[in-house]
């Protein structure tokens, strides 16, 4: 496991996010620390675990990672964004994932990341290689807090996987055959979410980018959305961060739900 002064070794004073890296060797969940941090005033600082003892994914699932293998990383900012723009934190965040990741492979290896909506990064099978929770307070019609978490399946080998996940998931090590620094990817990743960041509050959105990424893109999917489901071919995603699947009822817009099954 890496000692906390490799991780300090991380933080970069010239940066808003991650100028400051806290590590933690066992935690409850980083999310839940980097809401702690904001309300003491403190926006930006890095909180790092090697191990979450109440880690959460999308819809309050319990997430859990072994110790010391992989990168759970939270940063809480005060964004200044109107609500309706909150989806590009998540979007920003999954290819500032994204980028880190590709930079720690091989380059015949890097195109076999995409984006998979609403939150995951996945290989060209769509093994899940990280997650990402994005929590929001909402103020006035606009962003007051947010809190942006990730967790990166790093030196994770298939055969350590619980049974359950591993024919879903997958790691750098088992895509680059090598172990990776997890302190320079998170020297990596905290300097892409910067730029990311910057980028959105300066009204770049990362739509385009984000699109170029897509995994489900032309792929036929089920998604769940409410007390319903939506069933077709993914046409892309919407200006306003929406799924666009077309059904035999025509385009659907899925602001919020969970893909369940996914074809070619």
């Amino acid at each position: 496991m890496a000692h906390a002064s490799l991780w300090n070794s991380a933080e970069d004073s010239g940066r808003r996010l991650g100028g400051r890296v806290e590590f933690h060797a066992s935690i409850g969940s980083t999310n839940d620390r980097a809401w702690e941090l904001l309300a003491d005033g403190d926006e930006g600082t890095a909180v790092v675990a090697d191990l979450q003892t109440a880690g959460r994914g999308r819809r309050g699932r319990a997430w859990s990672s072994p110790p010391g293998v992989n990168l759970m990383v939270s940063v809480g900012l005060r964004p200044r964004l109107p609500a309706s723009d909150a989806w590009q934190l998540g979007a920003a965040t999954a290819l500032a994932v994204l980028g880190a990741c590709r930079s720690h492979l091989p380059l015949a290896e890097r195109d076999g990341l995409s984006l998979k909506w609403p939150n995951d990064v996945v290989d060209e099978r769509g093994r899940k290689l990280a997650g990402l929770l994005l929590e929001t307070a909402i103020r006035d019609g606009r962003v007051g807090e947010a809190v942006l978490g990730a967790g990166m399946n790093v030196n994770w080998p298939r055969e350590e996987m619980p049974a359950e996940l591993a024919p879903r998931a997958t790691s750098l090590v088992e895509i680059s055959g090598r172990q990776v620094d997890r302190v320079a990817l998170l020297q990596a990743y905290l300097a892409a979410l910067s730029e990311e960041l910057e980028a959105v509050e300066a009204g770049r959105s990362p739509l385009e980018r984000y699109q170029r990424a897509s995994w489900l893109t032309g792929r036929e999917v089920s998604v769940t959305a409410g007390e319903g489901s939506v069933d077709g071919r993914v046409r892309g995603i919407a200006g306003d961060g929406s799924l666009q699947v077309e059904s035999s009822a025509g385009v659907v817009a899925v602001a919020y739900g969970e893909v369940v099954q996914v074809s070619a």
